[in-house]
């Protein structure tokens, strides 16, 4: 057995402190009585169940729609003076802005313009009827565009159209009712059944209530996305800005093959349209910025995009760029709306992988929004009823020849700010969206291509700037930037899908690691007060003599086990296996020179002097231990697995063995429920609340008051044996 230093030894480590006598340590163990969980049969939930459905089924059916349609909760308390200014206002603004977006979303798409007319304006009236958020703008959203986008242009190639960019050579153009299709018509026919599969998965997963998928995605993780996303928009349009005719790439490395394509093809550029590009966007950029600044003083933001559409296609119009000058147009934008279709059930085994991450990413970017909303302006949401809108906002419209929506950053924030109060500016804008569709869709016939590119370049500016943010991210959190720089390179450089894919393994990773790998230290008293706080972190803290209190940051399992442990020997000086050993090796040392000592002896009746023992000297010294015990902080852990439960069994019977005695501190009730269940205590004789406390003040308070018994109990010991009763016999004679 290891020998304690005495703890009034003054060369030890340790600052001074007065004795204090033990019964001045008061400590009183609480015992808690778990709460007596009711136990009912299977049986008797589903009749109990089935009983109180009974008795309210109206009431529930009334409920059901209620809750699917959140409009019939609010549109009776709509006030009309108090909210229909702001909805007006802002629902008109946002349709201004809305129609070159769609238009110019389209093109991102792989889409004619028309369908992202089409998308903004059932987006809008279906939102307005399903959603529980009162300031999101569901529409057209880039990343989602990008990402149709490449599994319509994966489709247009596996169905034998050549997208060469000059020419749409159509090999097999007849679907399964017989129809004749073309490219167009094809593109959105895969957009559709892709929307309408998008739509389904986002409905299942509000009904199943799998909103927690979106917490695997986090900000940063989010963040870099939209912008590694953003950088293969930009790489995608410059095509439209310079007039080149070069193929979409798609997969793998499509960002940089693109920008090769680009400076191979670069002695082709439309000088037209490379200078109506940068007038525009000289135009763009600084009135935006104007905007951004002075938001707070300007209602009624500039809409500059549609002021550069109108004066771009009248100069187009006028000077007759597409005939002159070879400038790409818009061509032909038909009026009216188009016949409700199925989607091409045929399409959907082949782009259900493709609309996963389309359907992830356009629930948690609306949840997002709706939380972020709804926390600042003082209401409620609900998650899974914001997925179920989404849903419908997909499902429903894939039959009237729309592509994928979300809500939109941009356009949620310019309804916010301009004054919006409920979910009827979206009919205003949807309204306004109607006017065009209806009668000035056709007057957009010559509007050049590279003026939508210059649109929606412009509007990356916000994911772009993000760049700027990173030094500041460092400083707060490397991890997160970590993340933030995998799922923007991934993103960027492999694919939007794979990237997504990409970035939440890494994410998820990095969570792994860090619990592997957590803060491991020791606390230290802070002066006159019962506050424990880590002592390689503050100064001045005392530490307790003789005691060691770990703290681990991080629940206790599988994967950190090894570590767990090699941090607790490196902090705590002792690594119990070793100094075990050693104590056995110095013990058996001790009895073998004894032996040899005693076979030198005389017999005793032989001697007429007294032969003294010879001391024995073993060559393993018996180490000195600076502790008697250890106490671990649990506050940090939420929970314990078979294989952490097994560890902390280890590790208290090791530490026993060489007489430190193990106390656990801040168990929450599941852990301590692990630990009961787990057999932690069956060994234990007495009390078990002695070997689990509540606080760390409380666990030092009992050990350095059952040290102190311990030492009383070995000192009468030690007096009894070394009483002798000659030699008191003699003394008396004496005296």
């Amino acid at each position: 057995m290891g020998q304690l230093k005495d703890i009034e030894d003054p060369g030890n480590d340790f600052p001074e402190e007065e004795p204090q006598d033990s019964s001045s340590f008061q400590y009183m163990h609480v015992k808690l009585e778990e709460h007596a969980q009711p136990e009912l049969s299977t049986k008797e939930i589903i009749t109990e169940k089935a009983k109180e459905y009974c008795k309210s089924g109206p009431k529930v059916v009334a409920n059901f729609f209620l809750t699917l349609f959140p409009v019939l909760q609010w549109l009776p308390r709509y006030k009309i003076k108090e909210y229909l200014p702001g909805d007006i206002t802002s629902g008109i603004i946002v349709g201004i802005v809305t129609i070159p977006q769609s238009i110019a979303y389209s093109l991102l798409a792989n889409q004619d313009p028309i369908y992202g007319l089409y998308t903004n304006f059932f987006c809008c009236i279906i939102y307005f009827l399903t959603a529980t958020s009162r300031h999101n703008c569901v529409g057209t959203y880039g990343v989602l565009c990008l990402m149709v986008g490449e599994s319509v242009n994966k489709q247009l190639k596996a169905a034998g159209y050549i997208t060469d960019g000059t020419a749409s050579v159509v090999v097999n153009s007849t679907l399964t009712n017989g129809t004749i299709c073309d490219k167009s018509c094809y593109a959105i026919t895969v957009a559709t059944s892709l929307t309408f599969i998008v739509g389904v998965y986002q409905i299942l997963m509000g009904i199943f209530q799998l909103g927690f998928i979106s917490m695997y995605l986090s900000e940063p993780l989010l963040s870099g996305f939209v912008t590694g996303s953003s950088l293969t928009i930009l790489t995608s349009q410059m095509k439209y800005l310079l007039g080149l005719k070069i193929p979409r790439r798609d997969g793998a490395g499509a960002l940089i093959m693109t920008w090769i394509d680009i400076f191979s093809y670069l002695k082709n550029t439309n000088i037209c349209d490379l200078v109506t590009s940068i007038i525009a966007i000289c135009t763009i950029v600084p009135v935006k910025e104007i905007n951004d600044r002075f938001k707070s003083k300007m209602k009624i933001p500039f809409p500059v995009e549609l002021l550069v559409i109108i004066v771009a296609t009248l100069v187009s119009h006028y000077f007759n760029f597409n005939t002159k000058y070879k400038s790409s147009v818009c061509g032909t934008i038909p009026t009216g709306f188009r016949m409700p279709r199925a989607p091409d059930w045929s399409l959907i085994p082949s782009i259900a992988a493709d609309a996963v991450p389309i359907a992830i990413i356009g629930f948690a970017m609306t949840v997002s929004l709706a939380e972020i909303f709804a926390k600042k302006h003082g209401y409620t949401i609900s998650t899974n009823q914001e997925m179920i809108a989404i849903g419908m906002c997909n499902l429903i419209p894939s039959f009237f020849s729309c592509f994928s929506s979300c809500a939109a950053l941009a356009k949620s924030l310019l309804r916010e700010s301009t004054g919006a109060n409920t979910q009827l500016n979206g009919i205003i804008s949807s309204s306004v969206l109607l006017l065009v569709l209806l009668a000035i869709a056709p007057l957009f016939y010559s509007l050049q291509s590279c003026i939508l590119g210059v649109i929606t370049i412009c509007s990356l500016r916000g994911a772009l700037r993000k760049f700027a943010d990173t030094p500041k991210m460092w400083r707060i959190s490397k991890v997160d930037t970590i993340v933030w720089w995998v799922s923007m390179l991934a993103s960027s450089l492999i694919s939007t899908e794979i990237g997504l894919l990409v970035a939440v393994c890494f994410s998820m990773l990095c969570v792994i690691v860090r619990t592997q790998r957590p803060r491991a230290t020791l606390l230290g008293k802070v002066s006159g007060t019962e506050i424990y706080e880590d002592q390689f972190t503050y100064k001045e803290l005392n530490t307790i003599p003789y005691v060691k209190i770990f703290r681990f940051d991080a629940s206790l399992y599988y994967a950190n086990k090894s570590y767990f442990r090699s941090s607790l020997y490196s902090k705590t000086g002792i690594n119990p296996s070793l100094v075990a050993a050693m104590q056995r090796k110095a013990k058996k040392e001790e009895e073998v020179a004894s032996r040899e000592t005693s076979n030198r002896f005389i017999a005793r009746f032989n001697l007429i002097k007294t032969v003294q023992k010879p001391q024995t000297v073993t060559k393993t010294s018996i180490p000195q231990l600076d502790i008697h015990s250890l106490i671990i902080d649990c506050g940090a852990m939420q929970f314990i697995d078979s294989v952490g439960l097994g560890i902390l069994k280890e590790v208290r019977k090791d530490y026993e063995d060489i007489g430190i005695e193990v106390f656990l501190v801040n168990c929450n009730p599941s852990v301590r429920r692990s630990l009961h269940d787990g057999g932690y205590f069956s060994n234990t004789s007495g009390d078990v609340e002695l070997l689990a406390f509540h606080s760390v003040h409380d666990a030092v308070t009992f050990a350095e008051r059952k040290f102190r018994e311990k030492q009383k109990e070995i000192q009468l010991r030690d007096n009894a044996f070394s009483f002798d009763p000659a030699q008191a016999i003699s003394d008396d004679l004496n005296n």
